[in-house]
């Protein structure tokens, strides 16, 4: 009796030891500062991110009492531009992949 068996199959693998990482967000972080008044750093949520004063109230609240607060988030081109609009304001922010 003679024994059937399957045909080895081929399979595409990629080349190389690439490795593909999920196309997360850029979040935009504002850091607790001495200098800047409250009301300010509201005013400025609320004027660069369009917020209500409520939200923008929260995260000033989050920036004064844990020390920074995730402002905005999205590509990379658009958290750039936030971070620049932010210092321009006088605010300390900065950027980084969500996670």
């Amino acid at each position: 009796m003679a024994k059937t068996g399957t045909a080895p199959v081929e399979v595409d693998r990629p080349a190389g030891d690439e490795v593909i990482e999920p196309d997360l967000p850029w979040v935009v972080i504002v850091w607790n500062d001495p200098i800047n008044l409250m009301s300010y750093v509201t005013w400025v949520f609320q004027k660069l991110f369009g917020y209500p004063r409520e939200k923008a109230q929260k995260l000033m609240w989050d920036v004064h009492t844990k020390g920074k607060a995730v402002v905005s988030s999205g590509p990379r081109d658009k958290a750039e531009i936030d971070v620049k609009r932010l210092h321009a304001h006088g605010l300390w922010a900065t950027m980084q992949k969500d996670r």
